[in-house]
């Protein structure tokens, strides 16, 4: 026989409450009732879920709807002509920025990280600098980056690289660095203190205790910066038109020291010629979209193989 729960004065029997996340949609409603400034938010967010999802998915059929027509298998020749309009050298390019920028950047943008959060203190007056200075060239647009790769990589009074791709490498990763730099910061601190402090108590040191336990665990935040910067990356235009180079460099993918244009760059040169030109840049467009797609699938996959779960 089942003992008679007794409860203390101002104790309330729990066992007839169903968990929120248990409760059939019906009974939320009516939960929602009898608090109208909830159930006020609750319609406010579902609006703006909904309309945010309606832009991407409309946007995304749209560019679609006219651009995959045109995808013909002349647009993905190696060699770039004015019949074919090959986009196959400006993909190449697009990807070896993108890899270049995203490895520099990546490294030093983690690594600045974990030293601010693992090594220096919070109140550290550099540390205090640093994030200021990495949240203040976050909001600079990209055109100035753009001048600034060209006086320093391209003209002849600093570096004198001319227009190379390596130049746009190094320009989009001073752009995305401090993108990385904090959403990885952020991440490193969202571990829970107890991983340090039970890794500390089991004798693992300093090192192995942030590259076994800790980075693992910041692995969702680190991803998600990863993304951000591909994604600014393969949109940029007018940076690298100032330090890698125009559409007219197009014949054949670039090597490092040579000129060459992106996928983003290479539209706005079909855009700026008129009309007659619209139907492969709409083409170029889902490439980008599907290029995309694909980086970031294979950015969350590796993500989920690497992060710990505890």
């Amino acid at each position: 026989m089942a003992k008679e729960l007794i409860l203390k004065e101002g104790e309330v029997d729990a066992r007839d409450i169903v968990p929120i996340n248990r409760q059939s949609f019906r009974d939320k409603l009516q939960a929602y009732l009898h608090k109208p400034f909830s159930f006020l938010l609750l319609i406010l967010v579902a609006i703006a879920t909904f309309a945010t999802a309606a832009v991407v998915v409309g946007i995304v059929i749209y560019v679609l709807w006219q651009g995959v027509p045109h995808l013909k298998p002349e647009l993905f020749s190696w060699r770039w002509t004015i019949d074919n309009l090959s986009l196959m050298p400006s993909l190449i390019n697009t990807l070896v920025i993108s890899l270049i920028s995203l490895l520099l950047a990546g490294v030093i943008g983690i690594f600045a990280a974990i030293f601010m959060v693992e090594y220096a203190k919070s109140t550290n007056v550099f540390v205090k600098i640093v994030r200021m200075a990495a949240e203040t060239l976050s909001g600079i647009p990209s055109i100035v980056y753009g001048i600034f790769g060209m006086m320093f990589f391209v003209d002849e009074d600093f570096l004198g690289m001319g227009f190379t791709l390596l130049g746009g490498a190094l320009t989009m990763t001073m752009m995305i660095l401090p993108l990385i730099m904090r959403t990885t910061e952020e991440a490193l601190l969202a571990v829970p203190d107890s991983f340090r402090e039970g890794s500390f108590a089991l004798g693992a040191g300093k090192l192995r205790t942030i590259f076994v336990i800790i980075l693992p665990s910041a692995i969702p935040g680190i991803v998600s910066g990863v993304i951000l910067g591909f994604g600014r990356i393969v949109g940029e235009t007018m940076a690298l038109v100032y330090t890698a180079g125009s559409a007219f460099n197009i014949r054949y993918p670039a090597g490092l020291m040579g000129q060459g244009c992106t996928l983003t760059v290479y539209m706005y040169s079909l855009i700026s010629e008129g009309s007659g030109y619209s139907n492969q840049a709409w083409a170029i467009a889902v490439v980008l979209i599907i290029l995309v797609v694909i980086i970031n699938g294979a950015a969350e996959f590796i993500g989920n193989k690497l992060k710990k779960e505890y």
